[in-house]
């Protein structure tokens, strides 16, 4: 029930918070998609300290959907080359006003692709 409602939550709102690892202490918005009830994210920044370079050393962390809070896991999915397209309309149909454009386009280029994410939540 509740992996439904994060599902319905992030493909109707902007900005979903994650937090990557036990270390961190507060949550980062960052934009999330949603394909075939799967959950994804791309690094904008692609710094060292991002929080997918976090996940990449610890797979474990959570997402905040509104005041839903939930455990999740994360992989860089192997299907991704198949995916990508998918993804790409996703980011596109999404964040298609005016203002987020730009990074709906941006997002979409090799380098953030490079960088997928899915989110698997913990329903343990």
């Amino acid at each position: 029930m509740n992996k439904k409602k994060a599902l319905d939550y992030i493909q109707t709102h902007n900005l979903i918070g994650i937090k990557a690892g036990a270390d961190r202490s507060s949550f980062l918005e960052i934009w999330m998609v949603v394909i075939n009830d799967r959950i994804f994210a791309r690094s904008w920044g692609l710094a060292e300290k991002s929080w997918y370079n976090s996940f990449l050393q610890n797979p474990k962390g959570q997402i905040q959907c509104g005041n839903l809070i939930l455990n999740i896991n994360t992989r860089v999915p192997t299907d991704n080359d198949a995916l990508t397209d998918a993804i790409n309309n996703a980011y596109l149909t999404k964040y298609n006003s005016e203002h987020n454009m730009e990074y709906a386009k941006g997002i979409i280029q090799t380098k953030h692709i490079e960088k997928t994410m899915e989110f698997i939540i913990d329903e343990s």
